[in-house]
């Protein structure tokens, strides 16, 4: 359950900014900026314990598991959360350069803001591979149709 954090906490504090951002609200720009380090720190231990599930499917030896699958995901999944820590980085940064600056403030928020986004997807990639390890019905290669 905990792999699905990164997932839904990025559409959620997404979501947040953009609203933060259009209203042009300090305040939930803050928040919306404390979410995305609380959401960078929350993904360390979803990626941590990435090898000791991979573990466990490959005591169960099951036939439609897939190791290339498994290769796969993992590549992702380190490229996503490299991306996800450094966006709650960015989000560090941001909070505190817009206590000092306004202007450089804001470029700073689009930065994170963007950063977020490609997280996200990033995020949404990963799951999605992860999902198609072990869930015949959404793998393109297997003739299910709906």
């Amino acid at each position: 359950m905990l792999n699905h954090i990164p997932v839904i906490g990025v559409g959620f504090v997404t979501l947040l900014f953009i609203v933060a951002v259009v209203r042009k609200s300090g305040e939930l720009i803050a928040v919306a900026l404390g979410f995305t380090v609380f959401l960078s720190l929350m993904t360390v231990p979803v990626y941590l314990t990435g090898p000791l599930a991979e573990g466990v499917l490959e005591d169960l030896h099951l036939p439609e598991i897939s190791k290339e699958r498994i290769e796969v995901h993992e590549e992702k999944a380190e490229i996503a959360f490299i991306f996800v820590e450094i966006t709650g980085a960015l989000a560090i940064m941001t909070l505190i350069i817009c206590r000092y600056s306004n202007r450089l403030g804001w470029v700073m928020i689009v930065l994170t803001l963007l950063a977020l986004i490609i997280s996200g997807g990033l995020v949404v990639w990963t799951a999605d591979l992860g999902g198609k390890i072990h869930h015949q019905e959404i793998r393109s290669d297997t003739g299910y149709r709906n």
